[in-house]
């Protein structure tokens, strides 16, 4: 992404990366960051949390469970493990939370949702994970056919 008019009047400005953008576009817009101290460090740590692991760890285990030209049941293995434990992870913390991540929306939510929207394809029920879907499964019918929606993915 490339903010060609930056606040500071000077050259343009390219963010990468899904976690940078979304923080560069809350902090730009004022909106989806919390502006005290402690809330918003509690955003970024959830955003990075998505960052540094349940994307990643998502995706290896989709590759492996899904496209890999030879199924290798270590790695299916390891990623599924890894995906179920994340997934409790986030579930113990909305258990904690009436509505969203840290209570009220944030990028931290729009970072990880379309990665739960992809349950269905890991393998996992939400039913495994009440707090989850207390959250998720009211917003999942919008996202239908969505090309991320854990419904639409497809082995090649």
């Amino acid at each position: 992404m490339v903010n060609r008019a930056p606040a500071d009047g000077g050259a343009p400005v390219s963010v990468f990366e899904s976690g940078a953008i979304l923080q560069y576009l809350a902090d730009k817009s004022g909106q989806l960051h919390p502006t005290d101290w402690r809330s918003k460090l509690g955003v970024q740590q959830w955003l990075m949390w998505q960052v540094g692991g349940l994307g990643p760890m998502l995706g290896q285990h989709g590759h492996f469970k899904l496209y890999a030209p030879e199924q290798l049941p270590y790695a299916i293995e390891r990623y599924a493990t890894e995906t179920q434990r994340l997934y409790r992870v986030l579930d113990t913390q909305l258990s904690q939370s009436t509505a969203y991540l840290l209570g009220e929306y944030s990028i931290a939510d729009i970072a990880i949702f379309p990665w739960i929207m992809t349950h269905k394809a890991q393998g996992l029920t939400l039913d495994d994970y009440p707090a989850i879907q207390r959250r998720y499964e009211p917003a999942m019918p919008y996202s239908a056919g969505l090309p991320w929606a854990g419904n639409t993915v497809k082995k090649p």
